[in-house]
């Protein structure tokens, strides 16, 4: 671990429009159907690559799912709005970045996911971690770095605790690790979650490792109703018979028991079989199911929502160490990836997510539709039954240099409305309302042009949560930025203020 020299951020009033730009029509709402055009992009096992996407295959995630066909790519003649370098926004303005810096520095060194607690965000790379002092969010300020590869670092916190998920294969799970090809025996690799001390944030300390199967490509925080446990439901999925330590078929999560008292003696506490039947068997226009990717939890509610490849589950999870799936739908007309899930703050909604094409394709495009590549809302009966409402997906064209595509968000806290704000890679940043869960409707964006009109290099947010009064993205290749809406269905948002940490996968309560 290492502290880096204390960073400000780059106040960024002047770029928050660019002259001689006109602002593009609203996203589109999509009500209560699944029609579209023929997809251009599908999810593929062995997608044919380039040499610019092979860089993408190298970075482990799924982002190589992006690549394309000679026929996909003549097929798309979408033009940015923007050139590189351009700004545009409506209701909502950058107001400071910090770009990447030291170890993070390089175009592979993604960021990806965020955190926060009290004054601090914690910010997930694909190459560690790092800590930003917001406490005047005009001026945030790097107060640590702490270098630990292991893509994609998936973070959270809970009271003076940071978890961390590693998705590659290392040699060990220290922070010196190098990686180390899946194939090889289980005693020369190490995937799972790292556990560390932020008591003193500008210090983290790394206090326990746990050994999950097929490691641990997200995880969520479900803490029991006293707080001495706290337990980490970790998403992995893609089991392979060649991989010793990751095994089809993977019909499971793990469940990581971190004592809160004694976080050093953190264990693998369960492994509970979601999908009996073996899930979503693929080859009918969605994802073969088997595990999942993120599972978002309402601990309060004793519900989940999770995300897991070819469907979409509501978990009980009133027994902690036994999660209960209770319902399960699938969408194999449109959904290729269920990504991620947000509950409306009733418990009432779920606004699932399709990453198409992995988070490293073009899909924001008149080619691939307004219904592919973007979320799903559901309502959620007094049954406990997920009833489809709509489709959301931002209208603003984006080019083929672009990979866009629906990711993370969390709700704005805004008393009697569904608000809420969500990342959409190089596709930027859309604030919409689903209060009208079949009629949802974007208020506010915020869109930079490409980072090059050449060829696709990933970037774009991968995170955009709102936390006391402004947003936060983490940007995969500019950094860490902080926004400001100026919506006016929002403004009352601002008084809102979180009491401890807040994981948008973990959600909590607000306003009853």
């Amino acid at each position: 671990m290492s502290r880096a020299t204390r960073i400000r951020g780059v106040v960024a009033a002047t770029c928050l429009a660019v002259a001689g730009l006109s602002l593009t029509s609203p996203s589109q709402a999509h009500e209560g159907h699944r029609d579209g055009p023929d997809r251009v992009i599908s999810e593929k096992k062995a997608p044919k690559c380039g040499p610019d996407e092979r860089a993408l295959a190298r970075a482990g995630d799924r982002f190589a799912q992006g690549c394309l066909t000679d026929q996909q790519e003549s097929a798309l003649e979408a033009e940015a709005d923007l050139a590189p370098g351009q700004i545009a926004s409506r209701d909502m303005g950058l107001i400071a970045n910090i770009p990447k810096n030291g170890a993070f520095a390089a175009e592979t060194a993604y960021s990806s996911d965020l955190a926060f607690k009290g004054d601090y965000a914690y910010a997930g790379n694909y190459n560690g971690f790092t800590v930003y002092d917001i406490s005047t969010p005009s001026e945030p300020a790097q107060v640590a770095q702490v270098l630990c590869p292991g893509s994609q670092n998936d973070i959270s916190v809970y009271r003076d605790l940071l978890v961390l998920s590693t998705d590659s294969s290392r040699t060990d799970d220290s922070c010196s690790s190098t990686a180390s090809p899946a194939t090889n025996p289980s005693d020369q690799t190490w995937e799972g979650v790292k556990v560390f001390d932020i008591s003193d944030p500008t210090a983290p300390e790394y206090v326990a490792a746990v050994e999950t199967p097929c490691g641990s490509h997200t995880h969520t925080l479900a803490p029991n109703k006293r707080g001495t446990q706290l337990f980490a439901y970790v998403s992995s999925y893609s089991p392979n018979t060649a991989f010793p330590d990751c095994q089809p078929p993977h019909d499971l999560i793990s469940v990581v028991k971190i004592p809160t008292g004694d976080p050093a003696s953190a264990s693998l506490a369960a492994t509970p079989v979601l999908f009996p039947d073996g899930g979503n068997p693929g080859g009918n226009g969605s994802s073969t199911t088997s595990g999942c990717h993120d599972i978002t939890a309402y601990p309060s509610k004793d519900i989940a929502a999770g995300a897991c490849m070819g469907d979409g589950i509501l978990l009980d999870i009133s027994d902690r160490l036994n999660p209960v799936v209770t319902e399960q739908v699938r969408d194999t007309e449109n959904f290729a990836f269920w990504h991620s899930a947000t509950f409306n703050n009733k418990g009432t909604k779920v606004v699932y997510t399709d990453e198409l094409g992995g988070g490293g394709a073009p899909t924001c495009n008149e080619e691939v539709g307004s219904t592919r590549g973007a979320n799903g809302i559901y309502d959620i009966d007094r049954r406990g039954n997920l009833k489809f409402a709509s489709y959301y997906k931002i209208g603003r064209t984006q080019s083929d240099t672009e990979n866009c595509v629906a990711h993370n968000g969390s709700l704005i806290p805004v008393k009697g409305k569904d608000i809420m704000v969500q990342a959409w890679y190089q596709g930027g940043i859309s604030v919409f309302d689903f209060t009208n869960s079949r009629k949802p409707k974007e208020l506010a964006w915020f869109d930079r042009g490409p980072l090059s009109d050449t060829q696709l290099v990933l970037g774009g947010s991968w995170s955009a949560y709102y936390y006391n009064g402004h947003v936060f993205s983490n940007d995969i290749q500019k950094g860490f930025d902080v926004l400001r809406i100026t919506d006016k269905a929002v403004e009352k948002a601002a008084r809102h203020r979180y009491r401890g940490e807040f994981n948008p996968q973990s959600q909590p309560s607000f306003n009853g």
